[in-house]
């Protein structure tokens, strides 16, 4: 009877046990499905330490933790279950984001992989597997603006020295009922910055309210603001859906004086999905914005549609590929220049949503530092301006608003001269290596010696400059001390060779046999010389020097090669040139022949009766 007894005990122990883990386990799921993931957090926990339904929980927890943002502890909780042969491939690619989120990145990549051999057809996951770098054109500095606070702060669009931007900060506005339970800050708010005074005060006007409020846009007369909230209009909260989540809306605002009224909202909005986050062309006659609507590419997407009038609009259309993906693509933004901006977790990135642009037809990933392993969103560049802003939870755990001085892409020009006379050397050719030493880019100067290449900033590029009349150059380029312009500037100049045939361009000055006299063809020759001489290097300074065959005696041949001497020596003068630039003219006999034979041809004797040239000195 005492055994029975005790077995009755342990069962309802272990029943009443069951019963309060299986409270606990609703109470986290409703927790989760109401966004109050901090909180669940917590109770998947408890449940999993007390090995309740762990393979289940630690998915959760795990889930919960990638929208908290905090990758590193999902990686934690994915990796505890995800080699169970039960799972969903879902969690190969939820897995694959929380390691990218950490830097695993090869990992990352091995998880994409066996995503896409369970079945899960996509390109963009086939991108991410293949692409591993990411540079962008232009050259960014970041770092963290001066204003943030403790808690969220995102979304800048500034204005006429303005600056708005979202935050949690609840500064200056009626306390929120209570926190948002998915964060466990406070609801968000518009505020605007006096970029001049640093003042910061909430945006005027029927803006803020008890729920969520921004990002905003305003067009460009500065009379309308399109701005984000949660469903909430005339201080009434909106209808839920069916899983009682309020969703976002677009709505529309009238500036008067220096206030913000007649707040409506926009004719696309619905109850049953978000429509948030607006752009707007730089003429104000198209909004972007990012929505989860029925008939999209999959998650949010981003869309565009034109304004016809005050509050009516044309047709919504889905900006479709290369911009959205299967995924999620939110945060839009068009620049002076008409470029799209936006954020995806759906393109090939270093983080969890990195920042793309639409260029030439397809997506460009901004790269470091605008990206990083975490959340980067929100771009925006103040027209006509290096400066710019995106948000960033890169050093966590709340959203922050970094700033950044945008540099274009840097382009090397110069001109290659020669560094005798300072003259153009046209049809030099430039190259320029990397570190490896590795060509990057191969130039060829125009008529007037110019070169041009865009070139990586923060680097030392080494170049070399050939061209067959000069000896080649070898230098250096720091990219490194040029933030403060488009434009690098490198110079070359070139030494010319010391060889006389090559500068002027002439074939030897030949003889008859037995012939002092210079032939027509020889004359010729000659004038390039005398050009060269003349215009090229009035400075330069030559010896002379006379050969002859092998035929007739040492005595005879030297004192014709002398003759021969003379008469190059005199042709010269003839020209113009002064007989301080000749320091010596001299013949070598047989001496010296160009082919040293035994049985010369005719030929070979031909090419012997020459006279050459070296130079003495090029300048003073």
């Amino acid at each position: 009877m005492k055994k029975i007894y005790t077995l009755l005990i342990i069962i309802l122990a272990f029943s009443i046990n069951t019963q309060a883990q299986s409270g606990k386990q609703k109470k986290a799921d409703r927790l989760y499905n109401d966004f109050a993931y901090l909180k669940a957090t917590e109770l998947y926990k408890e449940l999993i330490e007390k090995e309740y339904n762990t393979f289940y929980n630690s998915k959760r927890l795990g889930d919960s933790y990638m929208m908290l943002r905090s990758p590193e502890n999902a990686v934690h909780y994915y990796g505890d279950v995800i080699e169970d042969t039960t799972i969903s491939p879902e969690y190969y690619y939820k897995y694959a984001q929380a390691l990218r989120g950490v830097k695993r990145y090869e990992e990352s990549r091995q998880w994409l992989k066996k995503y896409l051999e369970s079945g899960k057809d996509s390109r963009e996951i086939e991108t991410m597997i293949e692409k591993s770098e990411y540079k962008s054109k232009a050259t960014y500095r970041v770092q963290p603006a001066e204003f943030n606070s403790g808690v969220s702060d995102f979304g800048v669009f500034v204005k006429e020295g303005k600056l708005y931007f979202v935050s949690a900060r609840a500064q200056g506005v009626s306390v929120k009922e209570k926190t948002y339970s998915w964060t466990g800050e406070p609801f968000l708010d518009l505020y605007m910055m006096d970029k001049t005074s640093g003042a910061i005060n909430p945006v005027s006007g029927e803006i803020n309210t008890k729920l969520h409020d921004g990002p905003l846009v305003i067009s460009p007369d500065g009379n309308t603001m399109y701005f984000t909230r949660n469903n909430y209009l005339g201080k009434k909260e909106g209808k839920r859906d069916k899983n009682k989540t309020n969703h976002l809306k677009l709505y529309i605002a009238t500036k008067s004086g220096n206030t913000w009224t007649g707040v409506q909202e926009l004719p696309f909005n619905s109850n049953e999905y978000s429509v948030g986050h607006p752009a707007l062309s730089p003429d104000g006659k198209t909004l972007y914005f990012a929505s989860d609507m029925p008939g999209g590419m999959g998650g949010t997407d981003i869309y565009k549609v034109p304004i016809t009038g005050k509050n009516t609009f044309g047709s919504i259309e889905n900006m479709e590929e290369p911009v959205n993906t299967p995924f999620d693509e939110t945060f839009p933004f068009v620049d002076a220049d008409s470029t799209l901006y936006f954020s995806s977790n759906g393109h090939a990135g270093l983080g969890l949503f990195d920042i793309f642009r639409l260029e030439n037809g397809g997506v460009e990933n901004l790269g470091e530092p605008i990206n990083s392993s975490m959340d980067d969103f929100a771009y925006f560049q103040v027209a006509d301006s290096r400066e710019g802003y995106i948000s960033t939870n890169r050093e966590g755990p709340s959203d922050n608003i970094f700033v950044f001085n945008k540099l274009n892409p840097l382009v090397l020009t110069g001109q290659v001269t020669d560094a005798i006379n300072n003259k153009p050397v046209a049809q030099a050719t430039v190259r320029l290596m990397d570190q490896n030493q590795k060509q990057i880019a191969f130039l060829e100067t125009d008529s007037l010696g110019h070169y041009q290449s865009e070139v990586a900033r923060d680097t030392t590029l080494p170049i070399e400059a050939k061209e067959i009349r000069y000896q080649t150059f070898n230098g250096q380029v720091d990219t490194k001390v040029a933030d403060d312009k488009d434009e690098l500037i490198y110079n070359i100049q070139l030494q010319p060779v010391a060889d006389v045939e090559y500068l002027a361009e002439i074939d030897n000055i030949y003889f008859d046999f037995d012939k002092s006299n210079i032939r027509p063809d020889a004359a010729k020759e000659l004038d390039k010389l005398v050009t060269l001489m003349k215009e090229q290097y009035p400075q330069l300074v030559i010896e002379i020097g006379s050969h002859t065959d092998r035929r007739g005696s040492n005595a005879y041949n030297e004192k014709l090669a002398e003759r021969r001497a003379k008469s190059t020596y005199d042709y010269l003068i003839s020209k113009g040139i002064k007989k301080d630039r000749i320091k010596i003219y001299q013949g070598f006999g047989e001496t010296k022949p160009a082919i040293d034979c035994q049985r010369c041809s005719e030929k070979d004797h031909q090419l012997n009766r020459r006279s050459m040239f070296s130079v003495v000195k090029m300048e003073e």
